[in-house]
C-alpha cells in the first residue's frame, strides 16, 4: 500500500479531535476551579501527546511500525518536556500572564465562558490542525527513508535548541543579580527567540517524517506552515515583542540580535544595554 487508507484516516481525524478537545476541556475544568487560565499553556504539549498516542493505537495494521513508533515518541518527548517546563516556570505565580489578563479584562459577560470559547476551544482546534503530520505519518505504509532521516535530525536539532534556550533563560532569571536585566547570553545572543525557533524546526522535522508519500506530504504540509505563521507573526514572536517593546534595554537588544533565525550578534553588547 502506497497511498493513505482514507476511510481509516478519516475516522482517526475525528477521534484525534476528540482527544485534543478532551485535554483542553479537562484543563478548563481544573483552571476554572483554581481561577488560573494560563494552565492552558501546560495543556498545549500534553494535547499533542494525547493525539499522538491515540493515533498510534488506531493506526496499528495500517502504517509502517517504525514510522509510527518514531513519530509517537518524538511528539511525546517534545510535548511532555514543554508541558513540564511551563508548569515549573509558572508554579506559584497565579494569573500573571499579561495575555490572559488582557483577554479576561475585556470579556463580555462570564469570564470563564469567554475563556472557554476564545482560548481552550481555539487551542484544541489548533492542536488538531497542527498535529496533521503526526496523524498522517502513522498511516503511511512505506518504510522509513531519506526524508525520515532528515526529519529526525531536524526534529532533534529543534528539540535541543528549544530545551537549551529554555534552560538558559530559567537559570538566568533564577539569579537575583539578573533582576531588571535583559537576557542576551548563550542562544539568546544569537536569536531573540531560541524557543520559538526550536519549535519551528520541530514541526518541519515532523512534517518530513510524515512525507512517506506525495499524498501524505500534501495533507501534512498545512501544519508547519500554520505553526511557522503563529510563531513568527501570530501569538509567538510578534505578541511577545509587543509586550516587551517598552522595557528599558530591549531596544538595544533587538538592534544587535537576530529576530528569529540564529545569527552572530551584530556587535559586542555594552554592559549598560543590559539594564532594564
Amino acid at each position: 500500500m502506497t497511498g493513505l487508507p482514507w476511510a481509516a484516516f478519516a475516522a482517526n481525524l475525528a477521534v484525534a479531535a476528540g482527544a485534543a478537545f478532551a485535554v483542553m476541556l479537562i484543563t478548563f475544568a481544573v483552571a476554572r476551579v483554581k481561577g488560573v487560565h494560563r494552565l492552558v499553556d501546560i495543556a498545549w504539549g500534553t494535547a499533542f501527546t494525547a493525539v499522538a498516542l491515540t493515533t498510534c493505537a488506531l493506526s496499528a495494521g495500517y502504517g509502517d511500525d517504525g514510522r509510527r513508533i518514531l513519530v509517537t515518541a518524538a511528539t511525546a518527548v517534545w510535548g511532555l518536556r514543554l508541558s513540564v517546563h511551563i508548569a515549573r516556570r509558572g508554579r506559584g505565580h497565579g494569573e500573571d500572564d499579561p495575555r490572559y489578563a488582557r483577554m479576561l479584562a475585556k470579556a463580555p459577560g462570564s469570564r470563564d465562558a469567554y475563556a472557554l470559547r476564545t482560548v481552550y476551544l481555539l487551542q484544541g482546534g489548533l492542536v488538531w490542525l497542527i498535529s496533521l503530520p503526526v496523524q498522517v505519518a502513522q498511516y503511511a505504509a512505506v518504510p522509513l527513508g531519506a526524508s525520515a532521516v532528515a526529519g529526525g535530525l531536524l526534529w532533534a536539532t529543534g528539540c535541543v535548541f528549544e530545551s537549551v534556550g529554555d534552560f538558559q533563560l530559567a537559570r538566568f532569571k533564577a539569579d537575583p543579580d539578573h533582576k531588571g536585566r535583559v537576557m542576551d547570553r548563550g542562544l539568546w545572543g544569537w536569536t531573540r527567540h531560541p524557543n520559538y525557533f526550536g519549535d519551528f524546526l520541530v514541526w518541519w522535522g515532523l512534517f518530513l517524517l510524515a512525507c512517506g508519500t506525495m499524498q501524505s506530504a500534501a495533507v501534512a504540509v498545512v501544519s508547519p506552515l500554520v505553526m511557522s505563521y503563529l510563531l513568527i507573526y501570530g501569538s509567538g514572536k510578534r505578541l511577545l515583542e509587543n509586550h516587551l517593546a517598552d522595557r528599558p534595554g530591549y531596544a538595544a537588544y533587538t538592534a544587535r540580535t537576530s529576530g528569529f533565525l540564529p545569527l552572530p550578534p551584530r556587535r559586542r553588547p555594552h554592559p549598560e544595554d543590559h539594564r532594564s
